[in-house]
């Protein structure tokens, strides 16, 4: 499963550098001289129009420099060395490999992708649905949960409402308060 871990931005000077939009929480070791990210570009509008046999993004990168540019990264990768193919990547999202990314130590840090797919229930074993994704607000995470009806809930992902994640038995115990999901 491919994570995403930035998004180009615009290019950056004349000479290849992109602005990248970090979408993770650790940026120093997914974006350090020298690894490979994959490249998705199915998101980038402007690509949908490219004549067939136009240039497109190569599916992978590799990361040449790096530095912090006002809360964003300013990034060269190899073979990107003009503006032009720079602002042509505009929009592509850099990706990597779930399996690349080591679970935490700390029994009560998950992962994404961990999550995804895994039975949502209640506190008496009943199926409410599925994690479809976690969403990062600012006060607190949220469980997207597809649920047996179709609908789809947002469960705050926070001690007292979320008891127990079992990863290995592939379940997220909830005690959803009266009407959470009833909108």
């Amino acid at each position: 499963m491919l994570l995403v871990v930035g998004q180009i931005f615009r290019a950056h000077g004349v000479r290849g550098e992109v602005v990248v939009d970090v979408r993770t929480d650790a940026p120093a070791e997914r974006f350090a001289v020298g690894l490979v990210l994959v490249t998705d570009s199915t998101a980038v509008r402007h690509l949908q129009t490219v004549p067939a046999g136009a240039w497109r993004p190569p599916a992978t990168l590799t990361i040449e420099s790096v530095r912090p540019h006002q809360g964003r990264l300013l990034v060269v990768f190899e073979g990107i060395y003009d503006r032009n193919l720079a602002e042509d990547m505009r929009g592509v999202l850099l990706c990597v490999d779930s399996d690349t990314i080591p679970a935490s130590d700390d029994p009560d840090e998950f992962n994404d992708h961990e999550l995804v797919g895994l039975d949502v229930v209640d506190a008496a074993g009943e199926r409410l649905g599925e994690l479809l994704r976690v969403d990062h607000a600012p006060a607190h995470d949220l469980l997207v949960v597809k649920l047996t009806d179709g609908r789809t809930g947002l469960v705050p992902f926070v001690r007292e409402i979320v008891p127990e994640v079992d990863v290995p038995g592939r379940r997220i115990v909830v005690t959803p308060p009266e009407g959470l999901f009833d909108l």
